[in-house]
């Protein structure tokens, strides 16, 4: 749990949900939970998107901590799991880094490591959901495109970031930023201070892990990426998340779309089972 609240976004594993300006009122960023219903909540904190009527899509660390999960809310309504598939190239940071970095105040190993997991996971329900439009996976680049991202996690402004002990579950929000890196696992942006920030800028906190990257195609929202870790800024010893400068990645679902499609074609068989 310790490392997951780390990995930030860990979200799997931060008052109210996304990080936001400091000079644009709070509730400019909330949300009502109709505006994206296939929003996945996880049981106590963290995300998932639904993506096949049967299917969502979060990052690995968002479950693998969970002793179990059982259900996962979609639309508001509790839905049965009847199993979770991790990505086998996932890895977990050992305990031993992240007591390390703790103590030293040095990320970098940590952050590298956190770069060469492929931090995804996928959960079936036992029943299809007839009730909520699925997500499209966006196939196309990212980079450059305006993103809209959503969660309940950790929350506060890019003055003074966000605590590491949470809450990491509260009132659902909002924001945006722009994809400024475009890797093989990973695409990710920058939370910028004012004026250079859009004007409802925003990041993601802890406890928001797992919950959408949204690139708007024609009047459709597409799920290109998952968010899933970000390089904080440190002051001597101590990691302050939320602060402006800091960016944020998340899973480019375009690179895992083949693995994607053979695990829900074959029912789980491509990757490893976790959490039940």
């Amino acid at each position: 749990m310790r490392a997951a609240a780390l990995l930030l976004l860990l979200v799997s594993s931060g008052a109210g949900a996304v990080v936001v300006r400091d000079d644009v009122p709070d509730l400019r960023y909330r949300m009502a939970a109709s505006e994206f219903p296939a929003l996945a909540d996880m049981p106590g904190e963290g995300h998932g998107v639904l993506i096949a009527p049967q299917w969502v899509v979060t990052a690995a660390h968002a479950v693998s901590w969970q002793h179990a999960v059982d259900t996962v809310d979609v639309g508001g309504t509790p839905r049965a799991v009847r199993r979770i598939v991790v990505h086998p190239g996932y890895k977990q940071p050992p305990q031993a880094m992240i007591d390390a970095a703790l103590k030293s105040g040095d990320w970098d190993a940590f952050f590298a490591f956190a770069a060469t997991s492929d931090d995804i996971a996928l959960i079936e329900l036992s029943e299809p959901v007839r009730d909520i439009a699925p997500v499209r996976i966006y196939r196309g680049s990212a980079l450059g495109k305006l993103v809209r991202i959503m969660g309940r996690g950790a929350t506060g402004t890019g003055s003074t970031g966000h605590s590491l002990r949470g809450p990491n579950r509260t009132e659902l929000r909002q924001g945006y930023n722009r994809i400024s890196v475009s890797e093989t696992r990973w695409i990710g942006y920058a939370f910028d201070a004012p004026p250079k920030a859009l004007p409802l800028e925003a990041s993601t906190g802890s406890g928001d892990s797992g919950g959408p990257i949204l690139v708007a195609v024609g009047k459709q929202w597409q799920i290109a990426g998952v968010a899933a870790w970000k390089r904080g800024q440190v002051e001597g010893t101590e990691l302050r998340p939320g602060r402006y400068g800091e960016i944020s990645y998340g899973v480019r679902l375009g690179n895992y779309a083949r693995w994607m499609e053979e695990t829900m074609a074959t029912g789980g068989d491509s990757g490893k089972s976790a959490g039940r």
